[in-house]
């Protein structure tokens, strides 16, 4: 039997929005709802196999249900940005499937899949209506089934007439009597003020018709409810014709249409990895190309022994590691590039050979490479030094654009026209299929990087000079790599055993929570179950019910917040949930990857975001939570390695706004900073029109989440968001901040104009980030072009100033010949460990090369502190 599937986009991507945390991909665009939608779609085209299958969308917002009621959908609120800029990629990714889409002006989604699924009734089809609006359960048939999403995207609750009658104890066409009875507030479909779901169901027990008990109003039991029958007679009939779905509205398109052939293969893999969607691309599993065979056969020599004359003239230089962490991983071999052509060097004759050593260790033996950090880090495991640097392929094509993802050589060296080299997935594989094939194999591989790195390194540093970049390459990025190289190879001390006390506290700590939890609920149950919990926080306490999911009650983070005034308890649990999140994610986790050394040795990843923020992975030590005092208290655990030593720390204070009062050249906000004033309490007293000792906690609250949101593009949906309010009072906010900062508003005017006349942004040292999405047709991805057009310079600028810093201060370091050591870079701070002794020389140099890393017209600003731990050096 042929079988039809039929998807509500809008409520589909509505609900996977707001059902999932808001995700972005490596450029900034969100794509929690895409996600969302792509579960639903594979699981639905799994599950199902239809045989045809067709999404439908709202044409626009208004239907011919307006010329009946102009409030139709009235007060819905304004579409996040956050979502709205997600369509064009949900159309996108229904082209990939191979998957019909369709609207229709003047009409919605539901009249489209209601004359469908009429059409396919008659033409005998099995079909399947998938939305997350139980308005759809009007369709439901012995051939129609509506799948109503329940918890998060892939969990559907299936109406079927049997279910709608053992649910309602209606009949499919009664819904609409329902709704006309009992309105709908989501849609602005009055009803009858006053009658709710189980009042509608009764009344149309007795009368199963709407004009059938409007007939027969004096019948009714209940002389209040009669009145309101009476009253409101004319607007349950327009409600009933608001709600029912025109099944016969003029298609474009017919059954044959939404034939479902196969999806597009290249199409998915290209979004997929434009999305940032790992687990889809493996679950497709990426095809393979042909490995040598097909590409241009290059001649190289594998090198037994090593003699001083293999280093004649090196032009490239590459190293091979199969595993990612490079601080643990083996070295696979070395490709040269040299006068004579290619070679290829054992690991093992190399790492052992005096040759090698004094051509590495030569600062005027010139090396090209990818990667000077990772390369730094894994010589210097086998005690050589690699010096004599001065090109970077993975560097430069960074900053030549840090929107393209890096994946390994070989995406980088294609996106600069070098083919010749496969991918390492196809020479290797993948996973725990990863492992070396015949030598020839992968020493051919390794040959091929070193000649592209060879090739493109003219191509590479004549587009730096055309962008005027070639200083940001070689004062900054190239010279912070061996800072950072340095950094990761000295690590951080980790006090194993206090780490492991902490895990004991936060142990015995969880369990005074607990005892408090059930001393409050007046009975033991199990936290950690959300079933449980529901019954004793909204049947024994009596809390509002604020949503509900298919096993209960909804007692996730979101709910617990907003009802944390209403109870004692709710503080407590979510106290309890915090404290457990960091015993396992935080003390457990760094445990796991503390080396021989007991120290952890993170890894910067330089050429990973688009604004030029340096992240670290393995751990990830600029994640560790601050905001809860016993996450704050995680730091105790990072202690000096020498004895009696202490740790310092140096933080910029406010270093985004610093820059934007720069960049925007806006009075106030330069008067502020150079009066050294509190920045949020000024502009406290500039949007709410109060004096300084006026403004309140809350206040000063609220301005510092708009002066960070300003920074960073928000809307006003994600200010309604981060501080509580509606959307329209999160609107007159960032309309007030810009009535009183008027410069920033022109800054940002004219930074869009800019954007769309070069087609990238620039930081203050010429950091570049393109966005072409600046020129779409489309409003949403336009709009969220035009916020990071905004935001990326300012970004951008901090993380300048922070590597600027970096550099300047180990050239300072060096030059007082002092032994403080940097050892880590989190935000906008800095970490060192020094020996007691030198601490007055670090307050005087450390804030006086920071505060001067960048001369801007108003001051930077640095709080410096030390301490025996992390912890007490903040």
């Amino acid at each position: 039997m042929k079988k039809l599937i039929l998807i509500d986009g809008n409520s589909i991507a509505y609900r996977a929005f707001f059902a999932l945390p808001l995700l972005n991909n490596d450029k900034g665009i969100h794509t929690n709802a895409v996600y969302g939608f792509t579960m639903m779609l594979s699981k639905i085209l799994e599950e199902e196999k239809p045989t045809h299958i067709l999404v439908a969308f709202d044409a626009g917002k208004t239907t011919f249900r307006h010329e009946t009621f102009k409030e139709y959908k009235g007060t819905r609120q304004k579409t996040p940005p956050e979502l709205s800029e997600q369509f064009p990629l949900l159309r996108e990714l229904l082209d990939a499937y191979g998957i019909k889409r369709y609207e229709l002006e003047n009409y919605e989604a539901d009249d489209i899949i209601g004359t469908m699924s009429k059409m396919a009734e008659v033409e005998g089809y099995n079909v399947k209506i998938i939305s997350g609006d139980k308005d759809m359960t009007q369709l439901v048939s012995p051939n129609t089934t509506v799948m109503i999403t329940r918890k998060g995207i892939t969990d559907m609750e299936a109406y079927t007439p049997e279910h709608l009658q053992e649910k309602y104890g209606l009949e499919p066409k009664q819904i609409i009597d329902m709704k006309g009875l009992m309105g709908d507030k989501s849609d602005n479909i009055p009803g009858v003020p006053g009658i709710g779901e189980k009042t509608a169901i009764k009344l149309l027990k007795q009368f199963p018709v709407l004009e059938e008990l409007l007939g027969h109003i004096d019948e009714i039991s209940g002389q209040k409810l009669q009145e309101k029958l009476e009253t409101y007679k004319d607007q349950a009939l327009m409600s009933k014709k608001l709600a029912t779905i025109n099944r016969d509205i003029p298609l474009t398109v017919s059954l044959q249409d939404a034939v479902y052939g196969a999806p597009h293969p290249d199409q998915q893999k290209a979004l997929f990895k434009e999305l940032g969607f790992k687990s889809m691309l493996e679950k497709m599993g990426a095809e393979k190309t042909e490995v040598q065979a097909e590409m241009e056969s290059i001649p190289f020599t594998v090198v037994e022994k090593i003699t001083p004359d293999i280093f004649a003239n090196v032009s490239s230089f590459y190293i091979e590691m199969l595993e990612e962490n490079y601080h643990t991983g083996n070295i696979v071999g070395f490709g040269l590039k040299n006068k004579n052509g290619l070679f290829f060097l054992k690991a093992e004759a190399a790492l052992g050979s005096e040759a090698f050593k004094q051509w590495l260790e030569d600062e005027e033996k010139i090396k090209h490479v990818y990667d000077a950090k990772r390369s730094i880090v894994a010589l210097k495991r086998h005690g050589l030094e690699l010096r004599g640097v001065d090109f970077d392929l993975l560097l430069v094509s960074y900053l030549l654009n840090p929107s393209d993802t890096v994946e390994d050589f070989a995406s980088v060296a294609n996106k600069h026209g070098y083919q010749n080299v496969p991918s390492d997935e196809t020479v290797y594989g993948k996973g725990v299929k990863r492992k070396l094939p015949e030598e020839t194999v992968y020493a051919e591989h390794i040959t091929r990087k070193a000649e592209g790195i060879d090739i493109l390194e003219e191509t590479c540093t004549k587009a730096l000079k055309e962008n005027e970049q070639l200083a940001l390459f070689n004062d900054l990025e190239l010279p912070l790599a061996l800072i950072l190289a340095e950094m990761e190879s000295t690590g951080i001390k980790v006090d194993i055993d206090r780490l492991k006390q902490m895990g004991e506290e936060f142990k015995q700590q969880l369990h005074v929570i607990e005892e408090k939890i059930f001393e409050l609920a007046g009975e033991t149950f199990n936290i950690n179950s959300p079933k449980q919990l529901g019954v004793i926080l909204f049947e024994k306490l009596g809390l509002p019910v604020i949503k509900k999911t298919k096993t209960g009650y909804s007692t996730s983070a979101d709910v617990l917040e907003k009802l944390e005034p209403a109870h004692d308890i709710v503080k407590e649990i979510l106290h309890y949930r915090q404290l457990g999140k960091l015993q396992s994610t935080y003390i457990e986790g760094l445990l796991k990857v503390v080396q021989a050394d007991g120290k952890v040795h993170t890894r910067f990843n330089q050429a990973l975001t688009q604004t030029g923020r340096l992240s670290s992975t393995d751990p990830n030590l600029q994640n560790i939570p601050i905001r809860l005092e016993e996450g704050r208290k995680i730091r105790q655990a990072f202690i000096p390695s020498e004895k009696d030593w202490v740790i310092f720390s140096s933080d910029y204070s406010q270093v985004e706004l610093r820059v934007l009062a720069h960049i925007s050249g806006d009075e106030k906000l330069i008067e502020a900073f150079q009066g050294d004033m509190d920045i949020h309490t000024k502009t406290a007293m500039e949007v709410f029109h109060v004096k300084a000792e006026e403004v309140t906690s809350n206040m000063r609250r609220q301005a510092k989440a708009v002066n960070f949101g300003i920074v960073y593009g928000i809307s006003d949906y994600g200010l309604s968001q981060n501080l509580g309010i509606t959307r329209k009072e999160a609107g007159k906010f960032i309309d007030r901040y810009f009535e009183s900062y008027p410069r920033v508003k022109e800054y940002m005017d004219e930074i869009v104009r800019e954007a769309k006349q070069k087609g990238y942004v620039s930081t203050l040292l010429k950091r570049r980030r393109y966005i072409p999405e600046i020129s779409s047709r489309n409003f949403n991805l336009r709009s969220f072009a035009e916020r990071t057009a905004m935001n990326t310079p300012i970004q951008g600028s901090a993380a300048d100033i922070i590597k600027k810093a970096m550099i300047d201060m180990a050239k300072r370091l060096k030059k007082e010949n002092l032994r403080t050591r940097m050892l880590l870079q989190v935000h906008d701070e800095l970490i060192f460990e020094a020996p007691p002794e030198e601490i007055d020389v670090l307050q005087e140099i450390v804030p006086d090369v920071m505060e001067h890393a960048l001369e801007l017209n108003v001051p930077l600003k640095v709080d410096s502190s030390y301490g025996p731990t992390w912890f007490d050096a903040k």
